[in-house]
């Protein structure tokens, strides 16, 4: 990476920690900050899927309410499961993944939840994005989770050139510091939810706007 390119992605991350203090908590993050555990976000992580923060935090308490291990989990029916997480987005298919999901912990990991990419990508229903924010969130170990946000914001900025999440992360894994691994999921995700939205971007009060060539964007406010 050219010594410009560094100094920008630098400067880029170091406003927006200081600019997502602002902003609400996204889901996953806020879950991993209240339970503390690996399993939490990774059950966390599979609701918030295509739903809402505000839907994926409510869900997730209900669920852990009723059960806060792989055990009691897996000890609940899948019509229990589902109606705990209503309405996330496809709780359906959902409720039977995060059952199968704990079967699957306790014959093979002893009910813990690995801290491995591969071993998580392993697991029923459980793709990079999640796999790598499982790393991040649940172990504070070094994954780079892309979803719609990171992958939209990360093409905007000129960062990299991706058709696809899994474009971004490649690229990203290749060219991104390690010291951002970490928090680059949250802060883009804060970010796109507030700011750099899919449509209508708000560029007129971006404080990253500087840095940022507005790759393929048309519209914006």
């Amino acid at each position: 990476m050219k010594v410009a390119e560094k100094e920008t992605i630098s400067s880029t991350i170091r406003i927006l920690k200081r600019e997502v203090k602002k902003f609400k908590t996204p889901s996953v993050t806020e879950i991993a900050l209240e339970f503390n555990s690996p399993f939490h976000v990774l059950i966390s992580c599979i609701l918030s899927l295509r739903t809402k923060d505000y839907v994926t935090i409510k869900a997730s308490r209900r669920l852990f309410g009723l059960a806060s291990t792989p055990s009691d989990v897996s000890g609940l029916s899948v019509a229990k499961i589902e109606k705990s997480i209503y309405p996330v987005g496809f709780y359906h298919t959902k409720a039977k993944n995060i059952k199968n999901i704990c079967a699957n912990l306790i014959k093979r990991f002893n009910s813990k939840v690995p801290d491995d990419l591969e071993l998580l990508l392993s697991l029923p229903g459980v793709g990079r994005k999640t796999a790598n924010l499982v790393l991040t969130e649940g172990f504070n170990k070094l994954g780079v989770c892309v979803d719609t946000h990171v992958h939209r914001i990360s093409n905007r900025l000129g960062y990299v050139k991706t058709s696809s999440p899994e474009q971004t992360e490649m690229s990203l894994r290749k060219k991104l510091p390690k010291r951002y691994w970490k928090v680059y999921n949250y802060l883009l995700v804060a970010w796109g939810q507030n700011i750099c939205r899919p449509i209508g971007p708000r560029c007129s009060i971006c404080q990253i706007s500087l840095y940022c060539k507005k790759s393929n964007v048309i519209n914006n406010r």
